[in-house]
C-alpha cells in the first residue's frame, strides 16, 4: 500500500477482530487486503486505514452492512467525525465517571451499613413479605408489608416511581430484581415489575432497597455512540453542537394566530426564530419571563404547520408541567414513561392508559396469553434436556419421533414427548413474536396520531421511539440536563429548541473530576459560547426573553446587571408591588431593627451580622455547615413577618447548606411554611424569600457559596421582599457578594446589626 490513506470509522463492532474486518472487506467489498493498513478497535469502534481508492467501494458495501455477527456503519474519518469522535468519547468518559461514582456512593452505603441501620437512615425497608398482584400499568405488580400482619412501616424515603431492588440475603448480588414503586401506604409499598420476578419475592423476609438506576447511563452512552458515524440531521445538529459548523440563518417564520395573545414581544421573537430554525436555537429564559409559557406556544405552532413533534424535559415534573399545558389548551398528547412517574391527575394521557383501549394492543395481550398456555401445556412433556437429550439435536429428536425410534437408551416415548415439548416451544415463540409485532403497531399507531409525544429525556432512549424521527425536538430545562442526557432526545429530531437559563443552576454531578472536566456544562451553554452573537441580532441562535413577570423591579435589577448584561425589565404589573400590596402595615412590625429590616417599602434588604458573635461551624461527620445564631435570627424574622400578616403559604426561608436548612425547619415547625435549599427552591416562588448565607469566619472562606448561579437562583425567587442575611466581613470578597452589598446600599437597604 502507497503512503497516501483514507481512514475509515467502523462503529457497531461486539467482540469482531482484526480478520473479521479484513475479511468483510476482502469477501464483500472485493478489496485485495494489500490496500488495507493498519486497524485499530477500541470498545466497539475501529479506525481502519486504506488505499483512498476503493474507500468510496467500502461504503457503498458495508456501510449498514454486517461485519461478522455485528450491524456496522461506516463513515470517512474527515475533519469533522474526528472531532465528532473526540466529543462523543470524551463524554462517554465522563458518563462512565458518573456512573461509577452514583454506584460507589449505593454499594459503599450497603457494605458499610447494616440493613438496620439504612432502614434508620430511610433508604431501606427489612422483614418485608411480598403479595402477588397481578398485570397491571407498567407491568407485574407486587405489594410488600411487614411480616408481621398490620405493622405499619417505619418513616422510609421510598416514593412513587423511585427504583427498588429486592433481596434475602444478599443486597449487593446481580441477579437481584429490581421493581418501580408504584404506590406507597402507611402500611404497604407495591412495585410493578417487568419481567414478572421470581417466585422467591412473593415470600417472607425480604428486604427492599433504595437502588440507583442504571438505564438513564446507559442511554446516554448509546446516543453518543451514534454521533461519530451520524448522517443526515443527526449529523448537522451534530456539527453546530461542537462547533464545527455554524447554525443556519434564516428569516423569522410568519405567524398569523398566536395560541396565546398575550405573550409579549420578546416572547413572540423567541417563538418566530425558533421555527425558523434548520437545526438548533435556544431560547434563554432568565427567572420570571415565561420560558415554559413560550415553549407552549412554540409547541402548538409546530403542531399548526403539521410538524411531529416530541417534548422531553430532564424530570418528570417538567415533563408533566408541559403535559398539563397542552391539554388546558387541547392538545392530543401522549406521555411516555412508567405510569408511577406521571402525576395522577395525567395518567389518562399516558402510553399505558392509551393502549388499554386499542384494539390492536388487546389482541397483543389476547395473542400472548395463548403463548403462556401453550407454555403450560409443556409441563405434560419431557423437557430435551440433561439425561434425555444425550446430545442429540432438535431436528434430530424430531426424525427419531417420525420415525417412532428411540435412541442412545433413550426410550421412543420419550422422544415422542420431547419433540412435543419442541412444538410447543417453536408455536410459543411465534405466538410471543406475533404478539410483539402486534403491540409495537399499537404503539406505533398512538405515537404517531399523537400531536405531542412527552417524556423525559432518558425515556426517549427507550424502545417505544425506535425508528421515530421527530420532525421537531422540544428540550425544556434544558441547561438542568448534561450534555449527554439532552442527546438521548436529539438522535430522534431533525431540529432541536433548547430552552433554559445557563445564568442559574447547573446540572448536578456527584463526581467532581467529571464536572470540573465538563459534565456540569450543559449543551446549552455549549451552544451559546460557540456560536455568541446579540441576542438582538436577526438570525442568532439564541433568543433572549426580556420581560419579567415575578419581581419587583428593585430584586430584579441586580440579577439583569449581574447576570444578564442590564437587559430584563420588569412587566408594570409587578415592577412596583411590595408586601403592603398584601395589608401588611409598618405598624405591625416589631419597634426595632427588625422593623428597618421588613419594611414593605423596602423590598431588597442585606443584614450584615459581621458586627455580632455568629460564627459559621460544621458538624463532626458532616459534609454541610450551619449558623446556629443567623438561623435563630432568620427563624424569628420570619415569625415577624407572619405575625405582622404574611402567610405562612408566601413565606420560604432558603439556604445553600442542607443542616442549616433543618437547624432553621426544626426551630419553626410551621405548617405550610416552606425551609429548603436554594437547589430544592429552583423553579419555585413565594411573595417574600428569607435567604441565610451562613459563612461566617476570620479567612474569609465561603467554599461552596462561591456559584455566583446559584445566589442567581436564591435571590430571584422573592416577588415582593427579599432579605438576605450574612456575615459582609467574610462573603464580602466575593465578587457577586461584593456586588450585592453594594446594590443594595444604593438601590435597597443594607441593615448592619
Amino acid at each position: 500500500m502507497g503512503d497516501e490513506t483514507t481512514s475509515l470509522l467502523v462503529d457497531g463492532l461486539n467482540g469482531e477482530g482484526p480478520g473479521d474486518i479484513v475479511g468483510a472487506l476482502a469477501n464483500e467489498a472485493s478489496v485485495d487486503p494489500a490496500v488495507i493498513g493498519a486497524i485499530d478497535i477500541d470498545d466497539g469502534t475501529a479506525t481502519v486505514e486504506v488505499r483512498p481508492d476503493v474507500a468510496d467501494r467500502i461504503l457503498e458495501t458495508l456501510d449498514g452492512g454486517r461485519i461478522g455477527n455485528a450491524t456496522v456503519s461506516i463513515t470517512p474519518l474527515d475533519d469533522e467525525t474526528e472531532s465528532a469522535r473526540r466529543y462523543a468519547d470524551r463524554l462517554t468518559d465522563l458518563v462512565e465517571m458518573e456512573r461509577a461514582e452514583e454506584m460507589r456512593r449505593h454499594e459503599r452505603e450497603i457494605k458499610t451499613l447494616s440493613g438496620r441501620e439504612r432502614e434508620d437512615r430511610g433508604r431501606a425497608l427489612l422483614r418485608m413479605r411480598g403479595r402477588d398482584e397481578g398485570e397491571g400499568l407498567g407491568g407485574h405488580h407486587v405489594k410488600f408489608v411487614r411480616a408481621t400482619k398490620g405493622e405499619p412501616l417505619p418513616d422510609h424515603e421510598l416514593r412513587v416511581g423511585d427504583l427498588v431492588m429486592i433481596s434475602k440475603q444478599d443486597p449487593l448480588r446481580d441477579d437481584n430484581p429490581t421493581g418501580t414503586v408504584t404506590q406507597v401506604t402507611n402500611y404497604s409499598l407495591t412495585a410493578s415489575f417487568d419481567p414478572k420476578p421470581d417466585g422467591w419475592v412473593f415470600g417472607k423476609g425480604l428486604r427492599v432497597d433504595l437502588y440507583v438506576n442504571d438505564i438513564p447511563y446507559q442511554r446516554m452512552q448509546d446516543a453518543l455512540a451514534q454521533l461519530p458515524t451520524a448522517d443526515g440531521a443527526l449529523k448537522r445538529l451534530r456539527d453546530v453542537s461542537t462547533g464545527a459548523s455554524a447554525s443556519t440563518d434564516a428569516a423569522p417564520a410568519e405567524i398569523k394566530t398566536w395560541h396565546n395573545p398575550a405573550l409579549n414581544e420578546s416572547q413572540r421573537r423567541a417563538v418566530r426564530e425558533a421555527l425558523s430554525t434548520g437545526d438548533v436555537h435556544l431560547i434563554h429564559g432568565p427567572p420570571g419571563t415565561g420560558k415554559t409559557t413560550t415553549a407552549i406556544e412554540v409547541l402548538q405552532q409546530c403542531v399548526d404547520r403539521g410538524a411531529s413533534v416530541l417534548a422531553t424535559a430532564a424530570s418528570n415534573t417538567a415533563v408533566d408541567n408541559t403535559v398539563e399545558f397542552l391539554v388546558e389548551q387541547g392538545a392530543d398528547v401522549v406521555r411516555l414513561g412508567h405510569p408511577a412517574r406521571v402525576s395522577p391527575d395525567l395518567q389518562a394521557h399516558t402510553l399505558d392508559a392509551r393502549l388499554e383501549d386499542h384494539e390492536t394492543y388487546r389482541r397483543s395481550q389476547e395473542v400472548r396469553e395463548q403463548a403462556f398456555d401453550v407454555l403450560d401445556e409443556q409441563d405434560d412433556h419431557t423437557v430435551p434436556s440433561g439425561r434425555w437429550r444425550r446430545g442429540m439435536s432438535d431436528r434430530k429428536i424430531k426424525e427419531l419421533a417420525q420415525q417412532g425410534c428411540g435412541s442412545r437408551g433413550v426410550p421412543p416415548e420419550r422422544i415422542a414427548e420431547m419433540a412435543d415439548w419442541l412444538e410447543l416451544q417453536e408455536r410459543a415463540d411465534e405466538l410471543f413474536d406475533e404478539a410483539e409485532r402486534l403491540e409495537q403497531a399499537a404503539i406505533d399507531e398512538v405515537l404517531d396520531a399523537a400531536a405531542v409525544v412527552c417524556s423525559t429525556n432518558s425515556t426517549a432512549g427507550s424502545d417505544l421511539l425506535d425508528g421515530h424521527t421527530f420532525d421537531t425536538l422540544v428540550i425544556d430545562e434544558a441547561t438542568q440536563a448534561t450534555a449527554p442526557s439532552c442527546w438521548i432526545p436529539m438522535t430522534h429530531a431533525r431540529r432541536a429548541i433548547l430552552v433554559g437559563d445557563h445564568k442559574q443552576l447547573p446540572p448536578t454531578i456527584l463526581n467532581r473530576d467529571a464536572a470540573e472536566s465538563g459534565l456540569q456544562y450543559p449543551l446549552f451553554e455549549r451552544l451559546a459560547r460557540h456560536h455568541e452573537t446579540d441576542p438582538e441580532t436577526p438570525g442568532s441562535i439564541r433568543s433572549l426573553l426580556r420581560t419579567q413577570y415575578r419581581m419587583h423591579e428593585t430584586i430584579m435589577g441586580f440579577s439583569s446587571h449581574t447576570f444578564y448584561d442590564g437587559r430584563l425589565r420588569a412587566d408594570e404589573a409587578v415592577r412596583r408591588h411590595t408586601l403592603a400590596d398584601l395589608g401588611v402595615s409598618p405598624d405591625a412590625l416589631p419597634a426595632d431593627t427588625r422593623r428597618e429590616i421588613l419594611a414593605p417599602e423596602a423590598p431588597l434588604v442585606f443584614v450584615d451580622t459581621a458586627a455580632i458573635d455568629a460564627p459559621g461551624r460544621q458538624r463532626p461527620g458532616s459534609n454541610s455547615r450551619e449558623n446556629p445564631r443567623e438561623a435563630g435570627l432568620v427563624a424569628q424574622l420570619a415569625t415577624d413577618l407572619m405575625s405582622a400578616g404574611v402567610a405562612a403559604s408566601d413565606l420560604a426561608i432558603i439556604s445553600p447548606y442542607h443542616d442549616q436548612v433543618n437547624w432553621i425547619d426544626d426551630q419553626l415547625e410551621v405548617e405550610d411554611l416552606e425551609v429548603d435549599t436554594v437547589d430544592g427552591f429552583q423553579g419555585r416562588e413565594k411573595e417574600v424569600v428569607l435567604v441565610s448565607l451562613v459563612r461566617s469566619n476570620d479567612r474569609g472562606e465561603i467554599g461552596f457559596l462561591d456559584e455566583p448561579r446559584r445566589f442567581n437562583v436564591a435571590l430571584t425567587r422573592a416577588r415582593r421582599k427579599a432579605v438576605v442575611v450574612g456575615d459582609a466581613d467574610t462573603v464580602g470578597e466575593s465578587a457577586v457578594f461584593g456586588a450585592l452589598i453594594r446594590y443594595a446600599g444604593v438601590n435597597g437597604r443594607t441593615v448592619s446589626l
